[in-house]
């Protein structure tokens, strides 16, 4: 049997080359603060895979993704096991373009910050008067840069990724900076419209795009998990404050509470995380999880 390294390890997950393929594994790692943990979260990387599923299959009518198959008999022997089953996805390999597509429905964490000192989030002017978690008029589209493990993406406008873009691509660097701004708006838009009759709010989220063999913008990475998202639970939803959250807001609010805890959760955090994803998860598709 033919044993597989990873060609590339991110914080949360390791990717293996499979010839015209390639395997996404999402690991039980967690990350807050661009720091990967000291625990362990049992079935953290098998929720994330699946709920990305549910969510490329829901919107592959608004733009291609890179998922071929989330069944490990689909993928060589050596993923034929319980470490690797639920948690892989076998994917198409893309040339990802170098922006975090993030997108604002809500006005919180650190573009509550930035509104709060000079009325805008990005760059971009917000109307006065707003609160905390306020919902936005129009949802805002605020890209990065994509900073290597340890160092923080940088806040970029949209001319500065056409900029970012024509250098890679000459020629195409407008057009695919509009297409990606065009697709995230628009993912999210029916994403967060469909979160809400399922009693989720989706705060903010960020995508990542490629290109396939023939220059098409296709969506990559992983999507509208409680890792790149800020899920809020609809019920007891106010504005002018704080929301509870299913995503890692709890584990990055113990965190800045217990400044000395050398990024170890207690148990009770950890378990409560895993049970958060569960019910986003379940909450969102409607199933039960069984992997």
């Amino acid at each position: 049997m033919k044993e597989f390294k990873p060609v590339k390890e991110g914080k949360v997950r390791e990717v293996y080359d499979n010839g015209d393929s390639m395997i996404i594994v999402a690991t039980d790692r967690i990350s807050a603060f661009d720091v990967i943990l000291k625990n362990i979260v049992t079935k953290k990387g098998a929720i994330l895979t699946q709920m990305s599923k549910f969510w490329f299959d829901f919107t592959k009518d608004i733009v291609p993704n890179h998922m071929i198959s989330v069944d490990v008999k689909d993928m060589p022997e050596y993923f034929q096991n319980e470490k690797y089953d639920g948690n892989s996805m076998l994917c198409k390999k893309l040339e990802m373009l170098p922006i975090e597509c993030i997108v604002r429905g809500y006005i919180t964490g650190s573009g509550w910050e930035s509104y709060k000192k000079d009325g805008t989030v990005c760059g971009i002017k917000l109307p006065e008067g707003l609160q905390e978690s306020d919902k936005l008029p129009e949802p805002i589209y605020t890209p990065t840069t994509k900073a290597d493990l340890g160092d923080h993406d940088e806040h970029i406008s949209l001319e500065d990724s056409i900029e970012i873009l024509e250098k890679i691509y000459p020629g195409k660097g407008e057009e695919y900076a509009n297409k990606i701004k065009e697709c995230t708006l628009a993912l999210y838009k029916k994403c967060a419209d469909y979160a809400l009759t399922k009693g989720i709010i989706i705060a903010d989220t960020k995508f990542e795009f490629g290109l396939d063999e023939n220059g098409n913008v296709v969506l990559g990475d992983e999507m509208l998990t409680p890792d790149s998202s800020r899920f809020w639970p609809l019920e007891g939803y106010k504005p002018g404050q704080g929301q509870p959250s299913f995503d890692k807001q709890y584990v990055r609010d113990w965190l800045k509470q217990n400044p000395d805890s050398d990024y170890h959760l207690p148990d009770e955090v950890v378990q409560k995380s895993v049970d958060k994803y569960l019910e986003a998860y379940e909450l969102i598709t409607g199933e039960k999880f069984d992997k």
